[in-house]
């Protein structure tokens, strides 16, 4: 055992466990606790335990109230009226009221906001508080099951002086929320404490929820086993033989509606060329990058194959050289010496990831290594959050980008293949894919929009303004002390207040 183990084993000694207290790692802590910003997975976690929307999933992933208590939609599916319910309280004692449904909705609609969030609620043209405990939407267009895309976060009106909300503003480290958890403080250890919110109108089995920042992966696992964690988010492929064979912890397994991707920056020579897209694409040997990581299905689209989205008739992309010898030759670049050029310049690459995504310097260091073997110079960077929110985010000053989305079972594609969609970093365009988006938002029909939505699988494809790569295998792992765990397969602790110690 190392030194530098024994003192980070020992840190975490110092801090032992209440008897319902749940400790679980983050590889980094959340920069910023607030719905509307929200940008890592991490963030979306907290979120989970402090705030809550008008309706969220039940355990079979139904649409079910949450602050809400009933929804009535008008005949021509162009209104709903919402009646709150009256027992909610904010975590500072305030009471929950309509106001605070119509100001999260103007928030994220604010430009001035910036909201990483606003194409969730871009559907709902005007929001009216009726009453303290009733707020009656409008739509854009006729919407079939408008309570399916109501489960974003409701924030507290009365902690903001106006809808032009800034990240820099205090609500982000001192959160009020409606949520089983408030949170307590951020610690100088980079860990945050969450305890029980005491005006929460339901039993909550877990008295506090610490969250760890533990940067090295290689240590979350020992930690468990060691018993200075309660709960690890994913397992390591590496180490899932160890815990499943220690007989104090168990494995959940769970799903996720999240893919990975290459992007292209479209915006930008060369990569406005489809050609070179294309050829980029099938130099990576995209089961090669998966390999060291994880286990999961390749993704020949923007949705996971269990969805009915899905283009089964579309082919992931193929590693092929010869094929993006043939492509590049046509974009015109030739290989001299071993290395692609045009015009006496080597195609040169800069690949950005997000250094807080997991196992992403393994992919994009593999990744580096597979296109600089195929003849390209190829620079790799690695973004805190602010600088992945300045340059990807606002400036699109990239060449391609390693990421992924997570979705909730909505699986709403809009904003990032729509011409001018909020999350469209690559600048991809396409009139027709836009004609198709148009024709699933507006569809009442579920059929009229699976299809659409499977030719905008098979056009994006085509297009390869991404390179999709795939959607992972995932196990939670979680001490056997805690019990009645139930693991949402889109979102970690959505029935966490279910959870016990023992």
């Amino acid at each position: 055992m190392t030194r530098s183990w024994m003192l980070t084993l020992a840190l975490f000694a110092t801090l032992p466990a209440t008897a319902a207290n749940l400790r679980y790692a983050e590889d980094q802590a959340p920069a910023i606790v607030n719905p509307l910003f929200g940008s890592t997975m991490a963030e979306a976690r907290a979120n989970e335990l402090l705030f809550e929307g008008l309706y969220t999933d039940n355990q079979d992933l139904a649409t079910t109230p949450c602050l809400a208590s009933s929804g009535e939609l008008s005949p021509d599916k162009t209104e709903m009226t919402i009646s709150l319910r009256d027992d909610v309280t904010w975590q500072d004692g305030k009471p929950f009221v309509a106001n605070d449904v119509v100001f999260t909705i103007q928030a994220m609609q604010d430009k001035t906001t910036l909201s990483t969030e606003a194409g969730r609620v871009a559907f709902i043209k005007t929001a009216t508080a009726v009453d303290e405990h009733t707020v009656k939407l409008k739509f854009a267009r006729p919407e079939a099951r408008p309570e399916d895309k109501l489960l974003f976060k409701i924030l507290p009106a009365h902690a903001f002086t106006g809808t032009a909300v800034k990240r820099t503003d205090g609500f982000r480290n001192k959160p009020v929320g409606t949520g089983p958890w408030q949170l307590v403080k951020y610690n100088e250890d980079n860990s945050v404490s969450f305890t029980t919110n005491t005006t929460y109108r339901d039993p909550v089995g877990l008295t506090d929820v610490t969250m760890r920042e533990v940067s090295d992966k290689n240590y979350q696992a020992k930690l468990l086993l060691y018993e200075s964690l309660e709960a690890l988010v994913r397992v390591l492929p590496r180490d899932l033989a160890m815990l499943q064979n220690n007989r104090k912890v168990e494995l959940y397994p769970y799903q996720t509606n999240s893919w990975w991707y290459v992007g292209f920056n479209s915006a930008r020579a060369p990569y406005d060329d489809p050609n070179v897209r294309k050829a980029l694409s099938t130099l990576v040997d995209v089961d090669g990058l998966l390999a060291p990581v994880g286990t999961g299905d390749l993704l020949s689209g923007p949705f996971v194959k269990s969805s009915p989205y899905y283009n089964h008739d579309v082919n992931p992309m193929a590693h092929d050289a010869g094929a993006a010898e043939q492509l590049l030759t046509a974009a015109g670049y030739a290989q001299v010496s071993g290395v692609w050029s045009k015009g006496g310049k080597p195609l040169t690459v800069r690949i950005a990831a997000h250094q807080s995504l997991e196992s992403a310097q393994e992919v994009t260091i593999n990744l580096q290594s597979q296109l600089q073997s195929a003849g390209l110079t190829v620079n790799v960077e690695f973004l805190d959050d602010a600088a992945w929110k300045s340059r990807v985010w606002r400036d699109h000053d990239f060449d391609l980008i390693l990421s992924q989305w997570t979705f909730d079972r909505n699986e709403d594609v809009r904003e990032q293949f729509y011409s001018t969609g909020s999350r469209n970093f690559t600048s991809y365009k396409n009139p027709a894919v836009d004609a198709l988006l148009d024709k699933a938002r507006d569809a009442t029909d579920p059929h009229v929009r699976k299809t659409a939505l499977r030719e905008v699988h098979k056009r994006v494809h085509d297009d390869a303004p991404m390179l999709f790569l795939w959607t992972l295998d995932s196990y939670a792992a979680m001490s056997v002390k805690v019990k009645n765990v139930v693991i949402h397969p889109f979102y970690f602790f959505t029935f966490a207040n279910g959870w016990q110690m023992k």
